[in-house]
């Protein structure tokens, strides 16, 4: 089918899934298909409905999560009625790919104690130590979060850092708290990897889109104004100053804190009803409109730390910002990785790549 064919079936069997969960009994599933709670949104057999892409088109993009009860058998019936043009996978829990903020090594505000958190370099694969000039991939963080991925350096004439060099990664990799405030204090590395202030300072918390429990979410995403302009902005394909819609089943790579340069394509377009689970201050959220990758090498696309990698294509295009993923699912089994469109995140956050 082609693409406009296919979202309009996709919206005929999202209402139609939801329809199922709410039949089924689950906790928390109100009429306008919105959990009252996070806890009972883990629980609720919701389904995440996409594109995902095919030689001929595209078919229905269904999605289950592992360990809720009825998730599957809804899946089963939303694929029955999808007919043949449907790709249905587990996923798994989803989990946002990275750490909470830890309050017993909290750094960088007068009234924290200052302890140092301990090292873990040597779990990751990627750039985990300190490095000068910034560049993209490297472990970063906003003073109370353990580590993420600096994803692209980005420019904004929005506001009074009109000209200025910032640093783009997820909210929860740079902000990490409903607490946090512009202003704060970003490191590099990650506390994680042994970052602290102000020694390892590279600037500050400049701008993001908030993240509420409760509401459908589109990007997790931030930025850090830089102390130091004078960055590094080349990928291991080079720079990558433009952007595109994806459009499924593109080769992409990224470069991570932990998992370093990997290679993936794009398995799902347009999904909505993403959960994510975001720890105890947040709890669970729902997405719409994201991008899931699968790994097609031996193993995982990402893991946790990075978050806030750029997901680029083959040739140098940008589209997405990796923020997401589950433990198991995609063609080897080792996940699947969740992005933002990355057009989106520009938009919201009223910046540009940096040229």
């Amino acid at each position: 089918m082609d693409h406009d064919e296919a979202r309009e079936i996709k919206s005929q069997l999202a209402g139609y899934a939801r329809e199922l969960a709410e039949r089924s009994g689950a906790p928390g599933i109100e009429a306008s298909g919105v959990p009252d709670d996070a806890a009972r949104l883990v629980r609720a057999p919701t389904l995440a409905i996409g594109l995902a892409p095919r030689e001929d088109g595209y078919a229905i993009a269904v999605r289950y999560r592992l360990g809720v009860p009825t998730a599957r058998s809804i899946a089963r019936r939303v694929a029955a009625e999808a007919g043949t043009g449907v790709d249905v996978r587990r996923t798994g829990r989803i989990r946002a790919l990275g750490e909470r903020p830890r309050a017993a090594a909290r750094s960088g505000r007068p009234d924290g104690p200052d302890v140092r958190p301990p090292v873990v370099t040597a779990l990751a694969a990627g750039e985990t130590g300190r490095v000068r000039p910034l560049r993209p991939g490297v472990s970063i963080a906003h003073v109370d979060v353990t580590a993420g991925t600096l994803g692209a350096f980005v420019r904004t004439t929005t506001d009074g850092t009109s000209g200025s060099v910032l640093a783009l990664s997820n909210w929860h990799v740079l902000a990490g708290s409903p607490a946090a405030q512009v202003g704060d204090v970003v490191v590099q590395p990650g506390a994680a990897d042994g970052g602290r202030a102000p020694d390892d300072r590279i600037g500050t918390l400049a701008g993001l889109v908030p993240l509420e429990a409760g509401v459908t979410q589109t990007v997790d995403a931030a930025l850090a104004l830089l102390d130091d302009p004078d960055v590094d902005p080349t990928y291991p394909v080079g720079r990558v100053t433009t952007t595109a819609v994806a459009l499924g089943g593109e080769a992409v790579g990224k470069v991570g804190r932990t998992t370093g340069i990997t290679a993936g394509r794009v398995s799902a377009i347009e999904l909505d009803d993403v959960v994510v689970g975001y720890g105890d201050e947040l709890g669970a959220l729902r997405f719409d409109d994201q991008i899931e990758v699968e790994s097609t090498g031996a193993g995982p696309f990402s893991r946790g730390g990075d978050s806030g990698s750029l997901v680029y294509r083959e040739d140098g295009v940008a589209l997405g910002l990796l923020f997401a993923g589950s433990e198991s699912g995609g063609a080897n089994g080792t996940g699947l990785t969740y992005c933002n469109p990355v057009g989106t995140v520009l938009d919201r956050l009223g910046v540009t790549l940096l040229g």
